[in-house]
């Protein structure tokens, strides 16, 4: 019975923890003005797409994460430093209104952009972001059982599946803000982005220049 009751525990605290640092209902404006000009269908496919992305880069980082940062010499400082950059650049575009300007390109771009957007932002790095890959790292080396390892997986495919489920319902919002309501929150989130952008710079760039300086 207490060992039932620890995995309970570990599986709150490992759900809590990717839930909380993916943060989908954060997430879910900027996913609604990037996808605000698809249909429905094209916008629950760049959904799954950018979930399917972000479970299988958690699953290559839990597994061997360690491994490939070692192997070639990187540091999750420097994802963050690449996920604000990429951030950043989203956010301006979203600022100047200008990913609500594929409204005239034709099918097949259209389908060439929900891939794009899918895997990059979306998936990576807004789900799976360098926070989320620093935890399932961190948790899979903190998971010494099998029985761990199994809680930590489903704790990761919980959030996967609330995350489409948040993303897909957000639609009906578009409905009630109407196009120029969602002109407005595309701006809006265009100037969040680039201030979250500017904190994952700094948050990955802070403790490389304190390496080199030998600051504590």
């Amino acid at each position: 019975m207490s060992q039932y009751h620890e995995l309970l525990t570990v599986s709150l605290l490992y759900f809590t923890s990717f839930f909380s640092i993916i943060n989908p209902f954060g997430s879910m404006p900027v996913f609604l003005t990037m996808t605000s000009n698809l249909t429905k269908k094209q916008r629950t496919r760049t959904a799954l797409k950018a979930v399917a992305t972000a479970f299988i880069t958690l699953m290559i980082f839990a597994f061997g994460g360690q491994m490939m940062f070692q192997f070639f010499g990187i540091s999750v400082d420097s994802f963050r430093i690449v996920g604000g950059i990429i951030f950043f650049m989203m956010g301006y575009d979203m600022l100047n209104a200008r990913l609500s300007s594929f409204k005239s390109i034709d099918k097949n771009e259209v389908n060439q952009y929900v891939d794009d957007i899918a895997v990059t932002p979306l998936g990576i790095p807004m789900i799976a972001g360098p926070g989320a890959i620093t935890n399932s790292i961190v948790l899979m080396q903190d998971s010494t059982t099998f029985a761990m390892k199994a809680v930590l997986i489903g704790s990761i495919i919980a959030t996967m599946i609330l995350t489409v489920i948040i993303y897909i319902s957000g639609g009906r919002i578009l409905k009630v803000l109407g196009e120029t309501g969602r002109k407005i929150m595309l701006k809006l989130m265009g100037l969040i982005v680039m201030v979250i952008a500017v904190e994952f710079f700094f948050a990955g760039l802070t403790p490389i220049i304190r390496g080199i300086l030998n600051i504590q």
